[in-house]
């Protein structure tokens, strides 16, 4: 007998998220049975939070439902000859520490898989938000060398994969950050240009000075103002994909905005929000691109690790707040 410790959403959240929505359960697992459904037991090495789960809370999830979420986990014990005991698998089974499982929703770490790299890798660079990044860029900006590219939450899981992919493809690319360690670090990995939005006198003018042709591709993290300011200096024909409004998933009163339609009129823009499970059935495909290009050097990774199951809301809470610089992960 297993007993699983689970973070349950206590409360919808009100604005920032707070320590106090949540609550911290123990479930007692069955035993696997022979010919069942229920073929497997897993226990959660490492967490992922992501900024996605601030939204999808209200969308998807009941106050008193396990927190959604992937991890990295190991299997314990099998009855599936598919899955040997000590195997490493990506699940999607939310904030626990253990849980069954048939085997359906579980993805095996690539084969090819080094021993030297960590395996929480799996729900960043080489993961979800390494996805991400891959299909944003090549189907959705679709980018072409010597264009420039634009990504804003840049030192975040997600815009420090898309600026160096946007490198490997040819592009020039502009990032910005929310602090002068996180500018520092982009510089560090290849961005041509990068600045602190916090610092800088005036958006407008910081966007302009780091590429005074304009942008051709724009991959939106953030929203709001931000993007707001920066859809102006689009060229003509420039493609935004928009991937996530960080800057407005914890407004209680939702934000007041310019208007798009003038300069995508007159600029001839095409702006398209995505979400990554369109290429599911391209997953293999984009995880072996990723795990080469880290392994060779190309992608380099950052990760923020909080140590213990007992911290993940606060881990959630940090990330919501910028306080990790690459793919904010807690270890089990």
């Amino acid at each position: 007998m297993v007993i699983a410790k689970a973070w349950v959403l206590k409360k919808h959240f009100d604005g920032f998220p707070k320590t106090s929505d949540f609550d911290l359960k123990k479930i007692e697992l069955p035993n696997l049975k022979d010919g069942g459904e229920q073929k497997l037991l897993l226990e959660s090495v490492f967490l992922s939070v992501d900024p996605y789960m601030r939204p999808y809370s209200r969308r998807s999830m009941k106050e008193g439902d396990i927190m959604i979420g992937t991890q990295v986990a190991r299997i314990v014990e099998s009855k599936n000859p598919a899955f040997t005991v000590g195997t490493y698998v990506v699940g999607n089974s939310g904030w626990r520490t253990h849980f069954i499982s048939d085997g359906k929703d579980l993805q095996l770490l690539p084969s090819s898989w080094p021993e030297s790299l960590p395996k929480s890798l799996a729900l960043g660079t080489v993961g979800m938000p390494g996805l991400t990044a891959y299909f944003g860029l090549l189907e959705v900006c679709k980018m072409k060398p010597g264009e420039t590219v634009l990504v804003n939450a840049a030192a975040g899981a997600v815009g420090s994969v898309v600026g160096q992919l946007a490198k490997i493809g040819g592009c020039k690319v502009v990032g910005c950050a929310g602090s002068d360690d996180k500018v520092a670090y982009l510089k560090k990995i290849g961005f041509d240009e990068a600045f602190n939005y916090k610092t800088v006198k005036s958006l407008d003018e910081a966007l302009r000075k780091a590429s005074p042709d304009g942008y051709d591709c724009f991959f939106d993290n953030v929203g709001g103002e931000f993007a707001s300011i920066a859809i102006n200096q689009m060229k003509k024909y420039g493609r935004i994909a928009v991937c996530g409004a960080i800057s407005q998933y914890n407004d209680s009163v939702p934000q007041k905005g310019p208007y798009v339609q003038v300069p995508m009129i007159f600029k001839e823009l095409r702006m398209e929000g995505f979400i990554v499970s369109r290429w599911s059935n391209r997953r293999d495909e984009g995880v072996k691109a990723l795990l080469k290009w880290v392994m060779e050097g190309k992608v380099k990774y950052h990760e923020h690790v909080t140590e213990g199951f007992e911290n993940m809301p606060m881990a959630f809470i940090g990330m919501l707040k910028g306080e990790n610089l690459g793919k904010a992960v807690v270890k089990v």
